[in-house]
Order: C-alpha cells, then sequence, then structure tokens
C-alpha cells in the first residue's frame, strides 16, 4: 500500500503535468511543486500569495531594524566608544558588512541543497539572537568596553574586549547570512509561477518587500541612533536584540500558511559535475539536433524541485556533458551524472555563467552604497549638525535613504510601472536589467553630489582658517540630504531589480544559491570600498603628505574620494550596458 507521502508524490507531479502546460491556468493547486510543510500538495487559496506574505514581511522589518540599529551607528561606536581612528573605523565597518554579505554563500548552500528555506532561517535566526546579545553585553558591562577619553588621551581596548565585541558582531555576520538569501526567496516562493497573476504580483512582492526592509532602517537611523548617541549603547543595543526576538516569532506564526520548496541536492556539486563531464568527453562532437542531447523523459526533471529548462546554444562546449556516447550506451552510466548530465543540469551552469557579467557590474554600485555608513558619516561629523537647539546625529542622516526609498517604491509599483508597461509591453513595466541600469547611472550622481558639497565644505574651513582645527565647520548638515535622497532611489532601482534578476533568471532548485550571489556583491562592494580606501591612503600619504582622508578632515580632500568614485561608476555604466545588451534570459521547456 502507498503511504501518504507516495500518495502525494504521484499526484503533485501530475498536478504539474497540467499546470505547466498551460501558463494562467487556475488549478486548484499550485503548478510550481511546492508543499506543505508536511510535503503534501498545497490549495493555491488556502496558501501562499499575500495571506502568507506579512508574516514574512514582518520578520523582515524586525530582523532589518536589528541589523541596521548595529549597522547605521557602528562607525560612531568604534571611533568614540573604542576609540579607533577615521580610516580603521571605516574599514572595520565595510569589513563586517562585507562579511553580513558574503556568509550568504554558507545559508544558501545549506537551503537549496539540505535544509530548504524554511529551516535554514529558523536556525540563523537563532544564531542571530545570540550574537546580538553578546553584542548587548559588551556595551553594557563596564569592564568589557575602554574606559572613556581622559582629554586628549584616549585609551585603546584591550584584546578581550576587541574578542568579545567582534565575536558578537560577526555572531550576527553569520546569522544574517543564513537568512539573507533565504528570505526574499522564500517570500517569491509564496507565488506560483505558472499562474499569470500570481506571477504579476511576485514582482510587486519584491518592491515590498524591499519597502519593509526601510520601515525597519527608519526606525533604527532615526529613533535606535538618538538612543545609542543619548541614553546609552547598551540600550541602544537592547532594543534591536527584542526586536529580533520578534522577527522569529513572526516568522515562525505564519508556518501554516506557507508554501515550500523541497531542496534540490548541492548546486556546487551538480556544477562541478556539468564541468567534470565535459572535460572527459572534450574531444566528442555534441550532436547538431540538440534533441539528441541526454534529458529524462516527459516533465521528470533529474533535480529535484526543478522543471527543465531549454537548450541554449550558447557555451556549446557543455553540452559535451550531455552527449551520449557509444561508451555510455555499453557501460549504460546513465545514472552516473560525473559522466552524463541532463539538458536542464548543463543549462543550470550555463545560467549562472551567462550571469556571471552582470553580477559582476553591480559590484561597484555596492561600494558607491557602503560609503552612506562610512564616509557620509564622517563627512556629517564636520558639518553643523545644529538645528535650532537640536543635535542631529550624524549617522541619522541616513534617514533620509531610508525615507526616499519609502517614497520610491510606491511611487515605482503604483505609478511608473503602468505607465512604463503601456511603452514596453512588459508585465512589471520595465525588465529588471533596465531597472538596474537606472540606478548605477542616478548613483553616479548621488557621488557627484556629495562631492560639491565636500568642496563647498573645504572652502568654508579656508575661509574660516579652520584648516588645522579639527572641527565642524558652520554649513548645515541638511545639505547632505540630495545625496542620500539620490541613493535611496539608485536602490529603489538597482538592489530591487538585482533581486528580481536572480530570482527570475535562476534555476529552480539555485534559488537561494543564486540570491545569495545578488548579496555577494553587497559584500564585494564594501571589501571593495576598504579596498579603494587602503589604495587612496597608501598613495596620498607617501613623502610625509597627510593624504585625502586623515584624521582631521578639514586638512584633507575627500572630495576627490568621491570624484574617484563618481568616475568608477561611470566607466562601470558602460561596461554593464554592454553586457546586459548580450544577455540572453532563460526558457523554461
Amino acid at each position: 500500500m502507498a503511504t501518504r507521502e507516495e500518495d502525494g508524490e504521484e499526484r503533485r507531479a501530475l498536478l504539474e503535468d497540467g499546470l505547466l502546460a498551460e501558463d494562467g491556468h487556475k488549478g486548484p493547486y499550485t503548478g510550481d511543486g511546492s508543499v506543505d510543510i508536511h510535503g503534501n500538495p498545497v490549495l493555491k487559496d488556502r496558501t501562499g500569495n499575500w495571506r502568507a506574505c506579512p508574516f514574512i514581511l514582518g520578520n523582515e522589518c524586525c530582523e532589518r531594524l536589528a541589523y541596521y540599529g548595529i549597522a547605521t551607528n557602528l562607525v560612531s561606536y568604534l571611533t568614540k566608544n573604542l576609540h579607533e581612528g577615521n580610516a580603521l573605523a571605516a574599514r572595520n565597518v565595510t569589513t563586517w558588512q562585507g562579511t553580513c554579505y558574503l556568509a550568504p554563500l554558507i545559508g544558501a548552500l545549506l537551503a537549496d541543497a539540505y535544509w530548504g528555506r524554511y529551516w535554514t532561517i529558523a536556525i540563523f535566526s537563532s544564531i542571530y539572537f545570540i550574537g546580538m546579545g553578546t553584542l548587548t553585553i559588551s556595551a553594557s558591562v563596564p569592564a568589557l568596553r575602554p574606559p572613556p577619553c581622559d582629554g586628549s588621551i584616549c585609551p585603546e581596548a584591550s584584546p578581550p574586549q576587541y574578542a568579545i565585541f567582534f565575536l558578537g558582531l560577526y555572531l550576527i555576520a553569520l546569522g544574517t547570512g543564513g537568512i539573507k538569501p533565504c528570505v526574499s526567496s522564500f517570500g517569491a516562493d509564496q507565488f506560483d509561477d505558472t499562474d499569470s497573476s500570481e506571477r504579476v504580483q511576485k514582482g510587486s512582492f519584491f518592491n515590498w518587500f524591499y519597502f519593509s526592509i526601510n520601515i525597519g532602517a527608519l526606525i533604527s537611523s532615526s529613533f535606535l541612533v538618538w538612543v545609542q548617541d543619548n541614553l546609552g549603547w547598551g540600550l541602544g543595543f537592547g532594543i534591536p536584540t527584542l526586536f529580533m526576538g520578534l522577527a522569529i516569532i513572526s516568522f515562525f506564526c505564519g508556518t501554516p500558511l506557507y508554501r515550500f520548496q523541497k531542496p534540490g541536492g548541492s548546486p556546487f556539486v551538480r556544477m562541478c559535475q556539468v564541468i567534470v563531464a565535459s572535460l572527459k568527453k572534450w574531444r566528442i562532437n555534441t550532436p547538431e539536433d540538440s534533441s539528441q542531447l541526454y534529458e529524462l523523459p516527459n516533465n521528470a526533471s533529474a533535480i529535484e524541485g526543478s522543471r527543465k529548462l531549454e537548450h541554449s546554444d550558447e557555451l556549446q562546449f557543455l553540452d559535451k556533458a550531455a552527449t551520449v556516447t557509444d561508451l555510455d550506451i555499453k557501460n549504460d552510466t546513465f545514472s552516473d551524472p560525473w559522466r552524463l548530465c541532463t539538458v536542464t543540469q548543463v543549462e543550470e551552469l550555463k545560467i549562472v555563467v551567462r550571469m556571471f557579467p552582470i553580477w559582476a557590474t553591480t559590484i561597484l554600485f555596492s561600494a558607491v552604497y557602503a560609503q552612506i555608513s562610512t564616509m557620509f558619516v564622517e563627512q556629517g561629523m564636520v558639518l553643523d549638525t545644529t538645528i535650532f537647539s537640536f543635535t542631529i546625529p550624524p549617522a541619522s542622516l541616513s534617514t533620509f535613504d531610508v525615507i526616499s526609498v519609502i517614497i520610491w517604491v510606491p511611487l515605482y509599483d503604483r505609478i511608473l510601472v503602468p505607465i512604463a508597461r503601456k511603452f514596453t509591453g512588459k508585465e512589471r513595466g520595465f525588465s529588471e536589467l533596465q531597472r538596474m541600469g537606472i540606478g548605477l547611472f542616478i548613483s553616479i550622481l548621488a557621488m557627484a553630489s556629495a562631492a560639491v558639497l565636500e568642496i563647498k565644505r573645504l572652502s568654508i574651513a579656508k575661509e574660516l582658517h579652520l584648516e588645522d582645527k579639527n572641527v565642524a565647520v558652520p554649513l548645515s548638515i541638511l545639505w547632505q540630504i540630495p545625496q542620500y535622497f539620490l541613493v535611496g532611489a539608485a536602490e529603489v532601482f538597482t538592489f530591487i531589480g538585482q533581486l528580481e534578476y536572480f530570482y527570475d533568471q535562476s534555476p529552480d532548485a539555485m534559488r537561494s544559491l543564486c540570491s545569495a550571489f545578488s548579496l555577494l556583491t553587497t559584500a564585494l562592494g564594501n571589501y571593495l570600498s576598504s579596498f579603494i580606501l587602503t589604495v587612496v591612503m597608501y598613495f596620498t600619504t607617501r613623502g610625509g603628505n597627510i593624504g585625502w582622508i586623515p584624521d582631521n578632515l578639514n586638512q584633507g580632500h575627500l572630495d576627490y574620494f568621491f570624484w574617484l568614485l563618481a568616475g568608477l561608476s561611470f566607466l562601470n555604466l558602460l561596461v554593464y550596458l554592454g553586457c546586459a545588451v548580450r544577455y540572453r534570459s532563460k526558457k523554461a521547456a
């Protein structure tokens, strides 16, 4: 007698066969292979879609509030409480942020290969919470932080104090690494790809997903920054810890409504199998008729949780892995993927290779974005932060980046998309690549705006003979608003477009991994920012010069640094446009 699970598998296979045949078919069950937490097929009208999204969006909002509650003002904590210099503090922040966006490769691999997105989020959320608690203790216990400065003498933090602080910080990096590549993909999984109406709603989900991120960031960059600067860092880190607990609760509450995708095995192993099989057959000619390449019959796929992919003519060397030889037939190696792979498995690797140029050209955008929590904050520290009788913490100016995103998301989703749809005929108004390109252009304007402000600030410092004094100049910090607002607009186009691109263009069984690739651009962007900063400091301080970015910015040329990023961004945009024109989208079989 068949078990319930076996019946569910057979039923799901039959549903997929029927639903995938006609796009937009309104069957009672999902057609993308999704199941409930027990592995059974799910009804569309009882699970997923927008009914499941509030729990996922609530989780993301609280988790991002916790993250930005640390990240937004971290450079201030390092300089004022751990007594690090400006350049060292900026490098530590960008290195940590880079790690936060490098760790998603770990979470993505575990999600796609073994645990699934749901359990990966659950486990790494616990690690995240422990890291937040450790950081809060580090900032709350006097013995775990250096004593305050005595005039101009600022004691350095001891190795144990550094160790505990950075232990908590990097546990958070590991925790967010397990969550980030899975949450957006898990949310998108709630919309059935084979239903045309749900597919359009999925595009809207990415907009509101990013909107929820920035609601959390808004609270962090305004209220939490004020708490940290005025009421203490123990409370300032403790509140985000509480919200991380709420994020975990919100996520688990939606369990009965979620749609789940089964893990399909290690994507890295499958890609290695294609490469090895291709090399083994490097002397074999591929058939001219692609239908002769190896593939399973009907709608069956050799990859768990993945639909078939149509053969493409690019990267034909990899087709050797799916070429059936006389030796394969003689030795019956059809079950050995290290010798013979299906077309779908080969196309998985082709998709990743085709994505690479687009992926690489978005790294510099993340380096530009990293300036919000580093050089923009340090620039704000030497501007007039008083408005009437109120003092504005420099890090809280990132609130205007968040406000920009909150304004642009509904504007884009409700106004720009319908208008663009009339001209482009695309479901989502702009293609993902068009959307990302617009954001890259806006980022150039953001860096130019920051450079112009710095030129003005330095001219005032010179007029008032403040070059040798490490003090703020009488120029309002509110003049930073345009550069923050432009970065926010660029985010809405590039980062959200990136989320859509890496989810939609990825194979079914590699969506967490491809989402991690999109986050990896942020990691590499932060590392690139640190590298550029290190190179700039090295070359500009040679021969005893003070350099572009000394501790006393009134003596430096931070404007040169911003112009450098603007110039690099312009060259990067040209390369991106060339790659985007040549890109070929994936096709389902």
